[in-house]
């Protein structure tokens, strides 16, 4: 028998539409195994995203993949409030083989599911998977590859490796958990990839098999929250600042949320802390220019979202 495989759905329940669209391709995969879908609702009454849902029953989830046994239920959050207690809610509840993670935004693309099975079982090692991904953001859709079949620790400290994202995400059940003290809920995704990477390098299927919705973000302009969540790194993982590039990268971002905010005399000392890490970090740059007033955070998210990248 194909392994079976839980996945879990945080939803805010604010975007049906989208949330739908994610079971769809979920529900939709071409994968004989089982597949359990747990919609969490995060802060909402469950009943309400129950009624979002309504539709994608059982019998017609089983028909769209080809006769394989399909289900989905919502319940909500009965973890701290936020989007890891809501993931750890879908975890505890699952008794498959594997747990998957997608967003409400995001969009699984066909023959995502069996690629990262089927690379899992052909490494028994190893305990949890990604995959590529596409970016979509307005009218664009940019592919955004790792380069290699391996992401490992070290790869996720010089980079935080985009295409490692929790709609990606594969891993055993047991093999790991979210952090619920992630502040929040910031970094919670790069935390947990960290980890597994620690323990086995994490299995990457680099094609695109996942679209990344960056219009609807929850987390843009949240400026405040990504500072609180990039120190909760640094401490969290000391090797962060122990490796230059990488830590010229968070301290860049770092300049930049304290930038947005209009805190010049914080955006010019991690500026300064950047440049000392790594000279020429584009970041630290782009975080001066916004403090100085050339140009706006908005522009700057919106000319980079545009390319699939991110600050």
């Amino acid at each position: 028998m194909r392994p079976s495989v839980g996945v879990v759905v945080p939803t805010r329940g604010d975007r049906p539409g989208p949330l739908r669209a994610a079971l769809t391709g979920v529900l939709a995969q071409e994968y004989a195994g089982p597949v359990e879908v747990v919609v969490v609702a995060d802060g909402v009454p469950a009943s309400l995203v129950a009624q979002q849902v309504s539709g994608l029953a059982d019998s017609e989830a089983g028909s769209a993949a080809g006769g394989a046994v399909r289900s989905v239920r919502v319940l909500g959050n009965r973890r701290a409030a936020g989007l890891p207690g809501a993931r750890n809610t879908g975890i505890s509840v699952l008794g498959t083989d594997f747990v998957a993670f997608c967003d409400d935004d995001d969009l699984w693309l066909p023959g995502k599911l069996a690629a990262q099975i089927a690379a899992l079982v052909e490494e028994p090692d190893a305990g949890f998977a990604s995959c590529a991904v596409e970016v979509e953001y307005g009218d664009r859709r940019v592919p955004r590859l790792a380069g290699t079949g391996r992401v490992t620790h070290r790869h996720l400290t010089r980079s935080r490796m985009m295409m490692v994202h929790s709609s990606t995400f594969l891993f055993r059940r047991g093999w790991t958990w979210v952090d619920e003290s992630a502040p929040s809920g910031q970094n919670e995704d790069w935390d947990l990839a960290l980890r597994a990477a620690w323990r086995h390098p994490i299995v990457h299927v680099d094609r695109p098999l996942v679209r990344v919705r960056w219009g609807s973000s929850h987390y843009v302009g949240r400026w405040a929250d990504r500072i609180a969540g990039l120190e909760w790194m640094l401490a969290r993982h000391p090797g962060l600042a122990a490796e230059p590039r990488g830590a010229a990268r968070v301290y860049g971002q770092l300049a930049f949320c304290h930038a947005a905010l209009g805190r010049r005399r914080e955006a010019a000392r991690w500026s300064l802390r950047a440049f000392s890490a790594r000279p020429g970090e584009p970041r630290a740059a782009v975080a001066l220019a916004v403090a100085g007033g050339l140009v706006s955070p908005r522009a700057v998210l919106h000319a980079l979202h545009r390319h699939g990248h991110g600050i």
